[in-house]
């Protein structure tokens, strides 16, 4: 993973060019001349810019493929298909690109730390090849939870909403910090993380525990924390989805979600969390593409409207750091307008990074087509390129080499310490609501188990999924334990399999995602209660699933089905912790949405 391959003159010349001093965490510049000083020197870098390279550093595209320069076979004839060239190095070159986003799965960028650590000295290595030798700004969507991109060999912490619930400014601080602190050792300097949005709506597709709650107040102390921690470790922190996506009923993805909040309402709603990331001292905040009227009577999407991004975010709130775009190739965001023009109307919006462009060419050259026809000058262009620089040179990426080391990433990633923090913050996250007659913890004689129901794979890893990894769990708590997988939609024979297996166990943990109305979840945990064997269910998604459960003598409520939470479940369940987890959001009844099942705040303990 050294840099070996790389002139030491390149890397030389490169910090000569694009030097800017730095001074404490992430190279902070509180003192008004030592921010003179660094934008002087930044501006000097951008007069040697030319028109395509200043609009290339606004661009964030995604890519195919493990290598910078050696992708698979397969990878470069997607690349080639979509993007016009075989790799991202050469997707830099042909388009001067500021920052690049990772992805795992479907882009195939990330396999384990030291393959991620060598694709960024790749792609550094291109970018320190162009013609202004800058180095790239490194995203990724690392939320973890349920949003979760880089899986084998780093820590895995609890989502926005386990946090919530854990209800630690310390703990939430913590995770940023530790998930900050490997992503920096990956060479990956900005996260589109912590969400900001409050969720408000049970029934938001899009949000839901990506969100830490439904109270406002709550949720902004946890982001300014999480912000916090990132920031510290020297990780860039994106607060999202401005002005708020925590009452949608409809997925950004796939259509443009409308925010019926009054003006009084959103104030007190969905702006507390963050006003709280930008008195943090948050770098970048993400849009949302969606319409909120009461902001914009116009209805253009938060993304594209200058009267949210220029009028609220800087205007009323305050904010100077980089506007990031949520992802210009979902339905949200691409209902009125082209791809070509897309860009060019979120930069006159006030944009500054332009995230995930569907075709990168289009996109790239309508900007250009803006300029050269004045729509958008080149001290606009000036305005965000400074902007983004700022952004590098606090992570350290312009005053020195920007590559990564293997020993350091074996040291820092997946670190011994950081998977026992993780695994200690996360038990105190997980929620009791139920526990009629002491059904919990688990008798100590009743070791004979059965684990059944939905069972999702794992957020980075398909081959793995949740019933038997949380029956692994259990067996390596001592348990003699047998699982059986139903899914979110069991049919009948699959239903009578489960009470057949759960007759002759002492007790049967039975795992729900996403339960409704009409869901045969129902049916299942209602046919296992009727058997006589203690039951306890355990929402591995949603809180809000118990609202649709009957006869349950125990719940509990993990916000998420990655290892470290089943992890946790498992000990709270088997006794080894007590559960110390709150909600952070209300449940309503299923039968009256009017009325209470469960206040936000409730949680029992074993003492209760």
């Amino acid at each position: 993973m050294q840099n070996r391959s790389v002139p030491r003159r390149t890397v030389l010349a490169s910090a000569a060019v694009v030097a800017a001093g730095t001074t404490g965490v992430m190279g902070v510049t509180a003192n008004p001349a030592i921010a003179h000083r660094r934008d002087h020197r930044l501006k000097k870098i951008i007069s040697r810019m030319s028109v395509e390279a200043k609009i290339g550093q606004l661009f964030v595209p995604y890519f195919y493929g493990t290598s910078a320069t050696s992708p698979s076979q397969f990878d470069q004839e997607r690349n080639l298909k979509e993007l016009g060239v075989r790799t991202v190095a050469e997707l830099i070159a042909k388009y001067h690109i500021g920052g690049v986003i990772y992805f795992s799965g479907w882009a195939n960028n990330i396999q384990d730390p030291r393959q991620v650590a060598g694709l960024t000295n790749g792609v550094q290595r291109a970018s320190l090849a162009l013609p202004t030798p800058i180095p790239s700004l490194i995203s990724i969507d690392q939320e973890h939870g349920s949003n979760v991109r880089i899986g084998s060999g780093a820590t895995q912490l609890p989502g926005a909403m386990a946090l919530g619930a854990g209800r630690s400014l310390t703990d939430a601080r913590a995770a940023g910090r530790i998930s900050g602190t490997e992503l920096a050792a990956l060479g990956i300097h900005q996260n589109f993380a912590p969400v900001a949005d409050v969720n408000v709506n049970p029934a938001n597709p899009i949000i839901n525990i990506r969100s830490f709650g439904a109270d406002a107040r709550e949720v902004g102390r946890m982001v300014a924390a999480q912000v916090t921690g990132y920031q510290h470790a020297g990780v860039v922190a994106c607060a999202k989805h401005f002005p708020g996506h925590g009452d949608t009923g409809e997925d950004s993805h796939t259509g443009l979600p409308v925010i019926t909040h009054t003006r009084e309402e959103w104030e007190r709603i969905d702006a507390p969390p963050f006003r709280a990331a930008i008195a943090a001292g948050v770098d970048s905040i993400m849009t949302a593409h969606l319409q909120v009227p009461a902001l914009d009577p116009s209805n253009e999407p938060a993304t594209l409207s200058p009267t949210i991004l220029q009028g609220v975010l800087r205007g009323e709130l305050g904010f100077d750091g980089v506007i990031v775009t949520d992802a210009l190739n979902m339905r949200g965001v691409r209902t009125k307008y082209g791809d070509d023009r897309v860009p060019v109307l979120a930069l006159k919006a006030g944009a500054d990074q332009l995230l995930f462009p569907p075709d990168i060419g289009v996109a790239y050259n309508g900007v250009l087509a803006a300029v050269r026809s004045g729509e958008i000058t080149e001290e606009r262009l000036d305005e965000s390129v400074l902007r983004i620089l700022r952004l590098k040179d606090k992570v350290g990426l312009l005053g020195g080499s920007p590559y990564v080391s293997a020993k350091e990433v074996d040291r820092v990633v997946g670190a011994r310490a950081h998977q026992h923090a993780a695994a200690r913050i996360t038990e105190r996250t997980t929620t009791l609501l139920v526990n009629e007659d002491r059904t919990l913890p688990l008798r100590r004689g009743h070791k004979k188990l059965l684990v059944v129901g939905a069972s999702p794979a794992f957020p980075t890893d398909s081959t793995r999924t949740t019933v038997p990894e949380l029956a692994r769990a259990f067996d390596e708590l001592g348990y003699a334990t047998t699982h059986l997988a139903t899914g979110r939609a069991p049919d009948a024979a699959q239903i009578d399999a489960a009470v057949a297996a759960a007759l002759g166990r002492d007790a049967v943990v039975v795992t729900t995602d996403n339960v409704g109305a009409t869901s045969a979840q129902r049916t299942l945990v209602s046919r296992l209660l009727a058997t006589g064997v203690p039951v306890v269910h355990l929402a591995v998604r949603n809180p809000y699933d118990i609202a649709h459960l009957s006869g349950v003598r125990a719940s509990l409520v993990s916000y998420g089905w990655a290892e470290v939470e089943l992890r946790a479940a498992a000990r709270v369940i088997s006794g080894r912790v007590d559960p110390r987890g709150k909600l952070p959001v209300p449940i309503q009844r299923a039968d009256d949405p009017a009325k209470v099942l469960f206040r936000s705040g409730h949680g029992l303990s074993y003492d209760d």
